[in-house]
């Protein structure tokens, strides 16, 4: 196999016309420049060089091995602005995953941010169910509150966000009326509109309910959050759904606040430790911090 450095030191003498003049533009000893070509004669088994008045010029195999060795340097040139580029954020390609209600609210603003900042970055954005994917450099998903920033396959988990759950009523329940906030233990006797899917969305809210002191009777299940108010507002029950979900509200159904407790479901970036030494991924999540 031919080796490129030496294939680099012949290009030098061809194109300084002796070894002398090469090896002091290389900054090398003539005697390491012709143990060099000597090597490279080896590895071609031909030879490269030939003797010219007090100089050498090329054999027919120098000067082919001297046209390869050039094109050989410009894509090792290309290829190091090309990695600086990527080292330095302003090209590359960054997978993102994310799950449909943390879209608008969240992944829309930071990812026009994120666009100013690193015109030159694609980002390959697709929606998940909400679990890492280990093709990404980033999956948005929902882990307990106050859990491990790490997890053992090499994920780095930030917190972004408490989304906390709301009360959707149909608009003629006995509690519609009350203004502020609706205790959640007075939800306890109600038929209950199942809308999340089993998981940690469902989690958080069954843990709040138990530390209400009631399991909540799923009267109608539904893992989808429009659909949910439909059954809501229809008078099939109530149901509890994150504000994040709310985006886009029945006109039949009226939205209050909890407590005692908040059921919260917490919004973590699982962070793939290798791709946060990109700057990209770094500012992305950044932006989703900040927004």
């Amino acid at each position: 196999m031919l080796d490129v450095r030496r294939m680099q030191v012949l290009r030098a003498v061809v194109a300084s016309g002796s070894v002398t003049a090469a090896a002091g533009h290389l900054g090398y000893t003539p005697s390491a420049v012709s143990q060099q070509i000597a090597a490279l004669e080896k590895e071609a088994g031909i030879e490269l060089l030939e003797r010219f008045g007090r100089g050498v010029r090329p054999t027919a195999a120098g000067r082919l091995l001297t046209e390869h060795a050039a094109v050989i340097g410009r894509q090792i040139a290309e290829a190091e602005t090309a990695l600086a580029d990527l080292r330095a954020g302003r090209t590359g390609q960054i997978a993102v995953r994310y799950f449909a209600t943390a879209g608008a609210d969240l992944v829309a603003p930071a990812l026009a941010r994120f666009r100013a900042e690193h015109p030159g970055v694609r980002v390959d954005l697709r929606i998940a169910d909400g679990l890492p994917d280990a093709e990404a450099d980033l999956t948005l998903l929902v882990r307990p509150r106050g859990g491990p920033e790490t997890s053992g396959d090499g994920l780095r988990l930030v917190h972004l966000v408490d989304d906390p759950y709301r009360a959707v009523l149909p608009r003629g329940h006995r509690l519609a009326g009350r203004r502020g906030t609706v205790d959640l233990a007075d939800l306890a006797m109600e038929p209950w509109v199942g809308s999340e899917r089993a998981g940690p969305c469902l989690d958080a809210v069954l843990d709040a309910c138990a530390a209400a002191g009631f399991t909540p009777d799923i009267a109608v299940e539904c893992e989808e959050y429009a659909t949910a108010q439909g059954f809501v507002a229809a008078g099939l029950g109530i149901s509890l759904i994150p504000l994040m979900g709310l985006g886009s509200r029945h006109p039949n159904v009226v939205v209050r606040k909890v407590r005692g407790p908040e059921p919260v479901r917490a919004i973590h970036a699982a962070v793939r430790e290798s791709s946060l030494t990109l700057p990209p991924v770094r500012d992305l999540l950044t932006a989703l911090q900040e927004v």
